[in-house]
């Protein structure tokens, strides 16, 4: 088992070039176990809303995960995902019910805690997780919780439908939305894979093939961030563009 886990990171958020304001929200950071925290939010309910959403689940989870000073093993690591982004999620609706302004607003949130040679995984909407596996094939280790992925998932849409379908924007699930948090999390053996956090800005204007290639390249990891973000908004930027990567150092 690692005794300490080792590496780099970079995180960017863009508002892309159809939106008016950038509602993502994107961080990474370790603490002094050497546990990592990555997170992606895309936050939903219009302007002011989804920026607040977004900014109280990240500063939330970042806030709780800086005053810890590790775990002791995967129980207590996935407890502690659960437990967090359950008081994200209240933080958020105590909000909205307490100023008519917001409303409404909530926010999608994917984020990876990786404690020596195990990642936790948690997602709530449809921002995504990728692993590169065997610095080659990028794998989607998030489930989309989204009106298509469910008709996908289901067979009543082809992949090709999936891409193009009128309502591949409508969530099933957001956090902040509800008093309390519907969150899918997953314990997964880390191998030192490449890591990719992403808005929806991203994978919906980058192809995969794509998303891989750059993450195979040999730039700088900022490079890389920036040179996604650069493409995203090339194939047409449509939506705010959030971008996490982190590469393990053997």
């Amino acid at each position: 088992m690692k005794k300490y886990l080792t590496g780099r990171f970079s995180y960017q958020t863009d508002v892309g070039k159809v939106r008016l304001t950038n509602e993502d929200q994107a961080i990474a950071l370790t603490n002094a176990s050497g546990n990592v925290l990555l997170i992606v939010c895309d936050g939903m309910g219009g302007q002011k809303k989804g920026d607040l959403a977004s900014s109280l689940a990240v500063h939330t989870i970042v806030s709780s995960f800086k005053n810890r000073k590790g775990f002791i093993n995967t129980y207590f690591a996935k407890m502690w995902v659960s437990k967090i982004v359950r008081t994200a999620n209240r933080c958020i609706f105590e909000q909205s019910q307490s100023n008519e302004n917001y409303r409404g607003m909530g926010t999608t949130l994917v984020m990876l805690l990786i404690v020596k040679d195990i990642a936790i995984l948690a997602n709530v909407g449809d921002s995504r997780c990728y692993f590169l596996k065997n610095h080659h094939d990028l794998v989607q280790m998030s489930e989309d919780q989204s009106y298509v992925a469910y008709l996908l998932r289901t067979g009543q849409i082809a992949p090709q439908e999936a891409l193009v379908h009128p309502k591949r924007h409508v969530l099933m699930n957001a956090l902040g939305i509800y008093p309390s948090a519907s969150v899918d999390i997953k314990v997964i053996p880390y191998l030192n894979e490449e890591i990719l956090l992403c808005s929806d800005g991203l994978y919906n204007n980058v192809p995969p093939d794509d998303i891989a290639a750059v993450m195979k390249g040999n730039d700088s990891i900022e490079q890389k961030v920036n040179e996604l973000i650069a493409i995203g908004n090339k194939n047409g930027g449509s939506d705010n563009i959030a971008v996490v990567l982190w590469e393990a150092q053997s």
